[in-house]
């Protein structure tokens, strides 16, 4: 009856809208307990905007939060690596909200990329915050690593150096996504004013991935934009039960084949040794051409073969073709060292 009244409580009522307050509260229609009723209740409605809907779930966040947990550690180890100090990035937030409160939200001068998701339509948006990239900046070009005094727009030469420094990190992008769905991100430009970066429309829903990151003593910020446009056709796939199916299934097994195919590309030293014996350097500097020296085995038995300075088979000796080789006969486990 006259609950469309206790929803604007919080709100400035108009002088007709008191006036039947009042005219409600002195006709005994409506007490004063329940107007403190009816306004306890008000405390935990929302406002939902209708015209800006949600189009990510609260799963689809979590997946989001988890994948680019996964692209923190990934990125603070290669630039832990890569810049030979400190750095550590990490998550703080997902978030969805329109393109247009994400330009508002971020500084400027900033570094921005926007990035082609191919084979996804739309592009992305990957804004680096100048706290963390001016401390790179100066890493990279010998300084200490610190902040400029005063902040100041970028040079040709440090955009195209940090130009190729996101090309490297969109590797650990690819490889955190790449339990949902494959994607290869190119850079398409790099815009320092995000009032120049309209690439879709400013009411767009959009998620917005907020890391943290330290290089040295400076606490800068990475956000990622992901419009929802963009997504659309792997939505169905950010889900956490999506997510830790395809690990357990595919990527055990591509780890895997992965790991096999680095193992057989990997050099060994293999030495066959006939036999061991003793000479003094007195009998050693008078061998001659044809001399015999015996060893410490027999006609017929195994050779020793060793791996990489480890006793790993017995062997025969023979012939491959025109090349002398040896044959495996059984398998030496706990073999000693080369002596």
């Amino acid at each position: 009856m006259y609950e469309g009244w206790f929803f604007t409580l919080k709100e400035v009522l108009s002088q007709s809208e008191i006036d039947l307050l009042l005219n409600a509260l002195s006709t005994g229609e409506i007490s004063a307990e329940d107007v403190k009723a009816e306004s306890t209740k008000t405390d935990v409605i929302k406002n939902y905007d209708f015209r800006r809907p949600n189009k990510f779930s609260k799963d689809q966040l979590r997946t989001l939060h988890m994948i680019h947990d996964n692209f923190g550690r990934l990125a603070s180890n290669f630039l832990s690596g890569y810049l030979r100090t400190s750095v550590t990035v990490k998550i703080a937030s997902v978030d969805q909200l329109t393109y247009e409160d994400f330009l508002v939200s971020i500084p400027s001068p900033t570094l921005m990329a926007v990035l082609s998701l191919s084979p996804l339509k739309g592009t992305a948006v990957f804004e680096c915050n100048p706290a963390f990239t001016f401390p790179i900046i100066d890493l990279l070009f010998g300084g200490p690593g610190e902040m400029p005094v005063a902040l100041r727009e970028m040079t040709d030469i440090e955009l195209s150096v940090l130009k190729k420094l996101i090309s490297k990190l969109m590797e650990s992008m690819v490889y955190a996504w790449s339990d949902i769905f494959n994607f290869q991100p190119v850079i398409e430009n790099i815009e320092t004013n995000p009032q120049f970066n309209q690439i879709i429309s400013p009411n767009e829903t959009v998620a917005i991935v907020t890391l943290s990151t330290t290089v040295n003593q400076s606490q800068g910020i990475i956000n990622l934009c992901l419009p929802f446009i963009t997504l659309e056709p792997v939505i169905s796939k950010l889900t956490a039960h999506y997510w830790f199916a395809s690990q357990d299934v595919s990527g055990a097994d591509g780890a895997k084949s992965i790991i096999r195919n680095k193992l057989l590309n990997v050099p060994l030293d293999l030495s066959a040794v006939v036999g061991h014996t003793e000479l003094t350097v007195r009998e050693f500097l008078g061998l001659d051409e044809g001399d015999v020296i015996p060893l410490d085995i027999n006609a017929g038995d195994d050779f020793e073969l060793y791996v990489n300075d480890h006793v790993r088979f017995k062997v025969q000796p023979g012939l491959v073709r025109s090349k002398v080789g040896v044959r495996v006969t059984s398998k030496v486990s706990g073999g000693n060292n080369h002596g």
